[in-house]
């Protein structure tokens, strides 16, 4: 069963007079690729993070969050207010002479020694981050359990798209013997009213020759085969549990050569046209199997 890369998962809860947030959002990538945003004070534990999210999701574009809310969830910085206020006395007495002069408290907290980081308890922080552990966690399986959806209409919509191409590798398999004949009747045909004219007798080993020429250029029987066996492997892996994306887009550019061979070989006007629908479903997969992961 194929899983898609899109998903979303979330989980919340409540320590204390804290509340924690994990959302986790994830869309196709071809390799896996995480954008991580945690409180300040919790950044020393991204890696960690990162490690649970590579754990479960084989690849994607993966954008986390956590968010912390309440009267006690701690700051990141302290305000150093006694240098604050020196700061601000001597900007005063700087000012006094100008009516114009503005004191703007958001620009000073950026001044050297006004916001200093704050000293966290470690065993907080080891809680905190377990439970920011268990509810990633949590999101992680209700992120999956939506790519699992998601990957089921996938594997429909795949499916579908293979039996189009088999329905046309059939009709092409019973077409191909047909034109070999059809080109054996014309060219008789034309070579006996050409010989009929010219009052010449008609060399049937050359014609069986040119014949056997044609068939040889035009025979896609190996072309049909290796395409079946794609298809084959296609929905092995559709039903099997390992990540199957990359596979499945090799599989897909395998099986366009394939229907380029054919169309290329085979001389008629009917194979060609099966081999267009063939060529368009294939596209079709390329397009869906770059969401699997």
């Amino acid at each position: 069963m194929i899983l898609s890369m899109t998903g979303f998962g979330e989980a919340q809860a409540c320590e204390g007079s804290v509340s924690y947030r994990a959302e986790i959002r994830s869309v196709n990538n071809r390799y896996f690729k995480a954008s991580i945003k945690l409180p300040d004070h919790l950044q020393r534990y991204e890696v960690e993070i990162e490690k649970l999210l590579r754990a479960k999701l084989g690849r994607g574009s993966i954008s986390y969050s956590l968010r912390l809310k309440g009267d006690n969830a701690p700051t990141a910085f302290e305000i150093n207010e006694a240098g604050l206020l020196r700061y601000v006395s001597r900007l005063e007495q700087i000012a006094a002479g100008s009516k114009a002069a503005q004191i703007d408290l958001a620009s000073l907290l950026e001044l050297p020694g006004i916001c200093e980081p704050v000293e966290m308890d470690p065993d907080l922080l080891a809680r905190q981050f377990s439970v920011a552990s268990r509810l990633t966690e949590e999101a992680i399986t209700r992120l999956i359990e939506m790519r699992r959806v998601e990957g089921q209409a996938l594997e429909k919509d795949l499916a579908l798209h293979c039996r189009e191409i088999r329905t046309r590798v059939a009709n092409i398999a019973e077409r191909a013997p047909l034109v070999v004949e059809e080109y054996h009747k014309k060219l008789r045909t034309r070579v006996s009213q050409l010989m009929e004219s010219a009052n010449l007798s008609l060399d049937q080993d050359a014609l069986v020759r040119e014949v056997a020429v044609f068939a040889e250029r035009c025979d896609v029987n190996e072309e049909i085969s290796r395409l079946l066996s794609h298809l084959d492997q296609f929905a092995e892996l559709c039903a099997s549990k390992e990540e199957a994306g990359r596979k499945l887009d090799f599989l897909a550019q395998e099986m366009l050569r394939e229907a380029n061979t054919i169309g290329s070989k085979a001389s008629d006007s009917l194979i060609a046209r099966h081999v267009v629908e063939v060529k368009a479903a294939i596209d079709r997969i390329k397009e869906q199997v770059q969401n699997v992961e």
